[in-house]
């Protein structure tokens, strides 16, 4: 059995960085060096005083630490993980690229007065949920131990979970809708016969290597006609 600390080292960049990040800011507001206030996501003062900070650092900050912390860090830490080692295995760039487009609309759609929340980090989490289980369907997946299912419906379990308990549910939606937003560009449009309008740009691509994030990427093979495939899944092995 690995160490902590194998484990840790084991884990692939970008789900480590933003799970490391996450657990650092929570640590720092309880040790009275943050204040949320000041990394919250709020429009006016972004545009009005240019605080632009907002636009990132609301990502990183998950709540204190409580049972549903717990539970947010180990989505990424699953789910995040088994994509970045699954379908993105060498393909860094196009993860970070998921992630950076995944924050963008999550920005977008909270422009929306109705949809304004002040932390999108759970939405992001939410994304990297769903499209894991677009990806890995008819994985079985165990609730607590209570309940089975596949891992198709896992994001409308974990969502009906927080009704619930009482947790606030715009997050979710937010993340879930950016999710199939993505999924929707890079899957099922391009197999219904468009243009995947979603091509990893080429500074991500400089970016990563200039950071020596992950692996070389390896040559993709190109993708079966499909016919009724949507929602099928890239049949990728799950570890654990």
């Amino acid at each position: 059995m690995s160490s902590p600390a194998e484990f840790y080292n084991s884990l692939p960049p970008i789900s480590k960085a933003f799970g490391t990040i996450c657990v650092a800011t929570t640590v720092a507001f309880h040790l009275g060096l943050l204040n949320p206030y000041y990394v919250a996501l709020m429009y006016e003062p972004v545009f009005k005083q240019f605080q632009v900070w907002r636009l990132v650092t609301n990502f990183f900050f998950l709540g204190k630490f409580s049972v549903n912390f717990g539970i947010r860090l180990l989505m990424i830490a699953r789910y995040g993980v088994q994509l970045e080692k699954g379908p993105f295995d060498r393909r860094t760039a196009d993860f970070l690229w998921m992630m950076i487009f995944g924050a963008f609309s999550l920005l977008v759609l909270a422009a929306i007065p109705i949809l304004w929340t002040p932390f999108l980090g759970v939405s992001l989490v939410f994304m990297l949920l769903y499209v894991w289980s677009r990806e890995f369907p008819n994985a079985q997946v165990n609730i607590y131990g209570l309940v089975a299912l596949k891992a198709f419906y896992l994001p409308w379990a974990m969502l009906a979970l927080d009704v619930i308990f009482g947790s606030p549910i715009l997050p979710d939606l937010l993340g879930i809708l950016a999710g199939h937003l993505y999924y929707f560009l890079t899957v099922l449009h391009p197999l219904a016969g468009g243009k995947d309008m979603l091509r990893t740009p080429r500074w991500v691509h400089k970016l990563v290597t200039r950071l020596r994030l992950g692996q070389p990427a390896q040559v993709r093979s190109q993708p079966e006609t499909a016919t009724g495939t949507a929602f099928r899944g890239r049949s990728y092995r799950l570890n654990g």
